[in-house]
C-alpha cells in the first residue's frame, strides 16, 4: 500500500513546483514535510556529468521551495553512490566533470535547510564526498565508505578539503593515502557518520530521523543551522557575537520562537506556523 505521506514528482498535484521536475538520473519524493532526493542510475548510482547537473538543478529547485523543511539524499537500490564515472575523468572531460562535481557539492553545502545523507549502501569516492557535503550523515550498519581514488592514480579534492576538519589530519591522510574503505560503524567512531542503524531497521529509523527534524519549525531550523555554521567557521570571540545577533535580531522576531516558549510554559505541544 502506498505511503500517504510520501508523494513523488509523478503524483504531485499541479500546484506543486516539484511536479515539473524532469530528471533522468534522480527523482524527488515529499515525505513528512521534507524532500528526499533519490539518486537513480543503476546499478550503483555512479555520478556522471549529466547527473551532477541534475543534482545542482534539484538543489536550486528545493532552495526556492518555501515548503521544504529538510532535504535527504539517498540512493536507489543497494548502493548510495559508488563515485564519479571514470569515463568522465578523461582529459577531454575532466575539467567539465570537476566543475560540475564541485558545483553540485557546494550547492548541497549551501542549502539553508538541513541536509541529511541517508547512506543505504556503499558510499565510495565521489559518493562519500557527496555525503560529506551534507550536514548530517546517517548510515546502514555494514555500509562501506571510502576514498579509493589513490588506487586509480588520482585524489579526492572535496574530501581533501573537508575531511581534516572533520576527523583530523592523520585520519584524513590514512583514508586518502591508502584508499581503504571503512564500515559505517568505524566511520561513526571517526566522526564523519553521525548515526548507524541495523540493516533490517534502517529504512524505518532513517524515516523517523527525517521526521524528527522536518516536523520542527522551518525558519528556526534554518537559523539554527546558520548559528552552528557561524560557530564552526570563526573563533569564539567572533562566533558568539554573530550567533547572538542571529538569536536576538532574527530568532526572537519569529512567531514560531514565541510559540515554542509559550507552549512550554503552558505545558502543551507547540503549533508551528512556519514564520
Amino acid at each position: 500500500m502506498p505511503d500517504p505521506e510520501r508523494q513523488t514528482t509523478d503524483r504531485d498535484g499541479a500546484g506543486d513546483p516539484l511536479a515539473a521536475a524532469d530528471f533522468q538520473h534522480l527523482h524527488l519524493e515529499r515525505i513528512h514535510g521534507a524532500v528526499r532526493v533519490v539518486l537513480d542510475r543503476p546499478p550503483l548510482n555512479v555520478l556522471n556529468i549529466q547527473m551532477l547537473r541534475e543534482l545542482t538543478a534539484a538543489m536550486d529547485l528545493l532552495a526556492a521551495d518555501p515548503a521544504v523543511t529538510a532535504v535527504a539524499i539517498t540512493g536507489q537500490g543497494r548502493a548510495f553512490c559508488a563515485g564519479v564515472d571514470v569515463a568522465d575523468h578523461t582529459e577531454d572531460r575532466v575539467h567539465d566533470m570537476i566543475h560540475s562535481f564541485h558545483e553540485a557539492l557546494l550547492r548541497v553545502r549551501a542549502m539553508e535547510m538541513p541536509t541529511v545523507a541517508v547512506v543505504n549502501g556503499a558510499a565510495l569516492g565521489g559518493g562519500m564526498e557527496l555525503a560529506l557535503a551534507c550536514d548530517i550523515t546517517v548510515a546502514r550498519a555494514g555500509a562501506k565508505l571510502g576514498q579509493p581514488e589513490i588506487l586509480l592514480g588520482v585524489l579526492p579534492p572535496y574530501a581533501s578539503a573537508v575531511l581534516p576538519g572533520m576527523v583530523g589530519r592523520s585520519r584524513a591522510l590514512d583514508l586518502c593515502l591508502t584508499g581503504r574503505t571503512v564500515l559505517a560503524e568505524d566511520a561513526a567512531q571517526m566522526g564523519f557518520v553521525q548515526r548507524v542503524w541495523p540493516q533490517d531497521d534502517f529504512p524505518r529509523a532513517a524515516d523517523e530521523y527525517l521526521r524528527s527534524i522536518s516536523e520542527l519549525s522551518r525558519p528556526v531550523l534554518r537559523l539554527a543551522k546558520r548559528a552552528v555554521d557561524a560557530g564552526a567557521e570563526a573563533p569564539l570571540a567572533d562566533a558568539l557575537p554573530a550567533v547572538e545577533r542571529i538569536y536576538l535580531d532574527e530568532l526572537m522576531s519569529l512567531e514560531d520562537a514565541r510559540e515554542g516558549l509559550t507552549a512550554f510554559l503552558e505545558k502543551r505541544p507547540p503549533v508551528w506556523k512556519g514564520r
